[in-house]
């Protein structure tokens, strides 16, 4: 271990491995740590559409090696004026600390509630997009422990995917994967709705290959694809499964899809 020493004849301060830290304590003495943020495990996923966004997470809550709850959902409409949210028009998903994540929804939510009172509209998922990197970056001395995506439909009716770092920084995205499995799922997605290493059959060798069209994915494509992207995560994850939550993000408002995967 590194102590941090200042040394007149390195001229400054500097990083000594020879000072190491000396334990004196009597017999008996115990050390207390506090530590405020710990990770519950699960993983999130977004996908936008040429006209709807489908978000979704599993609902398993882990400490360590051991499970929680089996239902513990990561996916919440957002800015809704019922107590039900059957009105609200943005999804929010939120991964890591669960009390961080929960936090940071209820925050969001007083907020859209807020703008709509005043302005007798719902806010945008662009101005929410704006608004969420304001709130993360508000915290960025203290941050939420968590990985954020939003989604919803833009002004045009396309499908919008937003992700974000702990302290704000976010961009559009096309697909994103966050949390425990994302390193898993993010791949698969690349392939599949950003069509990276996908090229006509016989089309030639090397660079002489055509890629394949890039046509919009249907709806039932995509639900397909996600399901099969947290099929294959719970196989090679502990700390994801249980169940499966879906949000369809469409003009006709916000459809719930709950499916099963793998308990253990």
């Amino acid at each position: 271990m590194a102590m941090f020493s200042q040394n007149p004849i390195m001229n400054g301060p500097n990083y000594s491995f020879s000072d190491t830290p000396k334990v004196n304590a009597p017999e008996g003495a115990r050390q207390h740590r506090f530590d405020p943020y710990t990770d519950n495990g699960g993983s999130t996923l977004a996908i936008a559409g040429k006209d709807f966004t489908i978000m979704a997470g599993d609902t398993r809550l882990t400490s360590g090696y051991s499970i929680n709850s089996r239902y513990h959902p990561k996916v919440f409409k957002i800015g809704g004026t019922t107590a039900d949210q059957k009105d609200a028009s943005i999804v929010l998903s939120v991964v890591g600390f669960a009390a961080d994540g929960e936090a940071l929804k209820e925050r969001l939510d007083a907020i859209c509630k807020m703008y709509r009172y005043r302005h007798g509209k719902a806010m945008s998922v662009k101005a929410c997009a704006q608004r969420l990197s304001t709130i993360l970056y508000q915290k960025r001395f203290f941050p939420y422990y968590t990985y954020a995506i939003l989604g919803g439909l833009d002004e045009e009716g396309n499908g919008a995917v937003y992700s974000y770092d702990p302290v704000g920084s976010y961009e559009r995205e096309q697909c994103r994967a966050g949390g425990a499995a994302a390193s898993l799922i993010m791949p698969f997605l690349d392939n599949q709705v950003n069509f990276k290493n996908q090229y006509v059959p016989g089309s030639g060798e090397g660079h002489a290959l055509q890629e394949r069209p890039r046509n919009p994915l249907s709806r039932t494509e995509v639900e397909i694809l996600v399901k099969d992207a947290f099929d294959g995560a719970v196989e090679r994850h502990i700390e994801v499964g249980d169940g499966l939550q879906m949000m369809v993000i469409t003009k006709d408002g916000i459809e719930e899809i709950l499916l099963p995967l793998k308990r253990d």
